[in-house]
């Protein structure tokens, strides 16, 4: 399943090109910070399929599968559904010769994007309405997904919205608050009403000049008790960190739900 040429360019007007792009760019800058984060996050989905050997695996924020053990999974699933907002040309042609593997590009926040366009736009030239006239919809998948892996996705379903709602509306702290919470509660709720991979940010350290540590919350909501679950961190941005004088990481956590 593709978007409508209508809809793609509301992903580009909203700057989802650009940020897939800017992915890309970033780990071929940042490659030695990144390494450690992408094998931990191959290692825990492998781990994941060997426990639950599902027929079918849905993995929600493919991406440029930089964070995706595709190889090995196809050797020993069915089944393999890659779902992002938007599969690079690189990646289709990459599983164009895997039989197994499909795309589908759809918003996994269950078509809040194109709701905060129209509102927004409605605003913007009205100046009627407020942020918290957005309902937050749930995912609903078109097919059967097995075990659902969400990767490095839960913090980003919000990041290219909260720009736009900022422009737009120019709402308090509190209102923003408010809807990344709920965004990422109805991502987990999603998640456990299946057998779920749940791999997300959800700290950034920052380690300043003088010394001192302040840790930011990335995860809003609050995350189920999990069997299986594993830490590191991930050095997302180190050659931008060293230029502003500071160091900031990430705090991850993949967990089986």
């Amino acid at each position: 399943m593709s978007h409508t040429p209508e809809y793609r360019r509301i992903l580009h007007r909203m700057g989802y090109y650009n940020y897939q792009d800017g992915l890309i760019h970033r780990h071929l800058n940042q490659e030695e910070g990144w390494n450690s984060h992408l094998r931990n996050c191959r290692e825990f989905i492998l781990n994941a399929t060997e426990v639950c050997k599902p027929e079918i695996v849905t993995v929600l924020g493919s991406g440029w599968l930089l964070d995706v053990p595709l190889k090995e999974m196809t050797d020993q699933v069915s089944v393999i559904n890659l779902v992002d907002i938007l599969h690079p040309p690189e990646v289709r042609e990459q599983v164009s010769r895997m039989g197994n593997v499909r795309l589908t590009e759809a918003d996994v926040t269950g078509g809040l994007i194109q709701d905060v366009w129209e509102k927004g736009s409605h605003f913007w030239r009205t100046k009627r309405g407020s942020i918290n006239d957005l309902e937050i919809p749930e995912f609903k998948f078109e097919f059967e997904p097995g075990l659902i892996i969400s990767l490095n996705l839960m913090t980003q379903l919000e990041s290219r919205l909260l720009g736009f709602i900022r422009k737009k509306w120019k709402p308090g702290e509190e209102d923003l608050l408010r809807f990344r919470k709920e965004i990422q509660h109805r991502h987990v709720s999603l998640l456990m009403r299946h057998t779920s991979v749940l791999i997300t940010d959800v700290a950034e350290i920052i380690t300043e000049r003088s010394g001192r540590v302040r840790e930011e919350p990335s995860v809003l909501t609050d995350l189920p008790d999990a069997g299986t679950r594993k830490e590191w961190t991930w050095d997302f941005d180190l050659h931008r960190s060293d230029y502003y004088n500071r160091r900031s990481v990430f705090r991850v956590v993949a967990m089986m739900l």
